[in-house]
């Protein structure tokens, strides 16, 4: 995974952007509305989003039809994949020391008698 995959989603306003495109193909208009800002803007986020392998550009007569692309997002998982299992270990034994505490005979609603 490059560092750019995290440049890229650095920026507030490429996430929203991001987040837009989940909902299918849109057209650079209706990402101007939901991202807040010129069309300059969206345009030069979007250049920076494609760039990066985020989306990918269907041009539709004068229009340009922006999705998303799943591969960096699989790429993300992928590296998250690890860390993930880390948390989730910590988390398991997080609960099984709160069960254990839940279920001594010493414990009483969360005080020790």
């Amino acid at each position: 995974m490059h560092i750019d995959t995290f440049q890229a989603l650095a920026d507030p306003t490429r996430r929203r952007i991001v987040e837009a495109l989940r909902r299918g193909e849109t057209e650079v208009g209706a990402l101007v509305d939901q991202a807040g800002i010129h069309q300059s803007g969206v345009s030069r986020h979007l250049r920076i989003l494609n760039d990066a392998g985020f989306v990918s550009v269907r041009p539709d007569g004068q229009r340009r039809l922006y999705s998303l692309r799943p591969e960096p997002f699989r790429e993300l998982d992928a590296w998250l994949a690890a860390y993930r299992g880390l948390w989730e270990r910590r988390f398991d034994r997080f609960a099984a020391a709160l069960e254990k505490r839940r279920q001594s005979p010493n414990t009483q609603r969360g005080r020790r008698t």
